[in-house]
């Protein structure tokens, strides 16, 4: 089973069209070069496809070698082929080989556009490295991502797909619905930056009202302050926090275990709609916009969490990437003006999503950035275990560049029109 196993997707070929449905022409390709690099053929099958809707057929075949296969499927009708070409290399290395002849067949087909793939199967070395990518936007123009070593755990729940996946950079990661969550090794990035920004300017939060964060990140963070005396998490996905109770304790250090902690799993918007309780701060710690929370994002909702919130209390929460969703982070730094008279953006790299990223403080009386420089010193050097917030990244958060500024910053009314009274004179004409 040890090996090399060579994948192509091929499109827009140019090359001779008898190689897309001519089963022999097609068969005495295969047949040359597999002989040319050095392997050995066994046997074959070539099947040619009937003519479909006046166009004629594709070919797929195989030919079996002493070393493993090579397998060919023609699409003439998209110029289209597949190629899959494997050699096992338990006793000698055929990999320049298995490289060799895919080379050959992919240059005969001549394609305008061609991906390849290669993986190293049943090595007992150490495991294959499986890339994670994940988009950047909706347009799915930008990716990026991880390689993870092992899948630790893959688990539908009622609402989503929850994966915690094992990766050489971050430890153990979870992905929620195919998406980035959160990690063992950055978590600090987003979770501190979160809650420390408000909470230190608020000064004396001892209320805090978590909606989301399942992971026990962000709570770990507040109870930090010793001012905070309750704080309530309501987690829509009961499984989110089993699993982070039982595999994830780098993140929340235990959180879920400190009785100023409650738990309660069901509908965050339900619960805001419902509640008698007010808070000095809320923190929306969500899935993106673009996935179901996306209500959470919108005015009404902000309205709602204005209702509940303790005069001089703020509202924080993520907002997106400003380089690759502006339009999104403008809307929702929109829609929280219309609902706030203070609206701070602040933004920073969290290395897990793969960009930087915007964040927002919204209130009524709090402003982070006009504390004094000893007050702001004074506060933050009474939080333990800080790994990215200090008293010098504070200000340095809501230092915006400038094409992140122009999409946050207030638009300006338009201006009447003037209007001509009833004895003004007409312009000439």
């Amino acid at each position: 089973m040890q090996g090399l196993h060579l994948t192509a997707d091929l499109y827009d070929c140019r090359g001779a069209d008898g190689l897309l449905t001519d089963a022999a022409m097609l068969a005495e390709l295969c047949r040359r070069h597999t002989i040319g690099v050095g392997l050995t053929l066994v046997d074959e099958k070539w099947y040619p496809f009937p003519p479909y809707n006046g166009q004629p057929g594709g070919v797929t075949g195989m030919l079996l070698l002493a070393e493993s296969h090579l397998a060919v499927h023609t699409w003439p009708e998209r110029r289209a082929v597949t190629l899959d070409v494997y050699v096992c290399n338990f006793t000698t290395d055929n990999s320049a080989k298995a490289e060799a002849l895919l080379r050959e067949i992919v240059a005969a087909f001549e394609p305008g556009r061609s991906e390849i793939h290669r993986l190293q199967r049943g090595s007992e070395q150490r495991p294959p490295a499986e890339t994670i990518l994940e988009a950047l936007n909706d347009a799915g123009d930008a990716v990026y991502g991880y390689t993870s070593s092992e899948r630790v755990l893959s688990r539908r729940s009622p609402y989503q797909t929850i994966e915690l996946m094992r990766t050489p950079r971050f430890g153990l990661a979870m992905r929620t619905d195919g998406h980035f969550m959160t990690s063992e090794g950055e978590e600090f990035y987003y979770h501190e930056c979160l809650v420390h920004p408000a909470a230190v300017a608020h000064g004396a939060p001892r209320r805090v009202l978590i909606i989301g964060g399942g992971d026990g990140g962000a709570a770990e963070e507040v109870l930090k302050h010793r001012s905070v005396e309750r704080v309530v998490m309501a987690e829509l996905d009961g499984d989110v926090v089993a699993i982070a109770k039982e595999h994830l304790r780098a993140v929340h250090r235990g959180v879920f275990d400190d009785p100023r902690l409650e738990v309660r799993i069901g509908d965050g918007l339900a619960y805001v709609a419902e509640t008698a309780e007010r808070f000095d701060l809320i923190l929306l710690d969500l899935t993106d916009p673009e996935t179901p929370a996306g209500s959470l994002y919108q005015e009404p909702f902000f309205r709602s969490l204005k209702r509940i919130l303790n005069p001089g209390g703020a509202v924080v929460l993520h907002t997106g990437t400003p380089v690759f969703e502006p339009q999104q982070v403008r809307r929702i730094n929109a829609e929280l003006r219309a609902v706030f008279e203070q609206v701070h953006p602040f933004g920073l790299y969290i290395p897990l999503y793969g960009a930087y990223w915007g964040f927002a403080i919204a209130s009524d009386r709090l402003q982070p950035r006009a504390l004094d420089a000893a007050t702001l010193q004074a506060r933050v050097a009474a939080l333990p275990d800080l790994q990215y917030y200090n008293a010098e990244v504070h200000p340095a958060l809501f230092a915006l560049p400038t094409y992140y500024r122009r999409l946050v910053q207030p638009q300006p009314a338009a201006a009447p029109a003037p209007s001509l009274g009833c004895c003004a004179e007409a312009a000439p004409v």
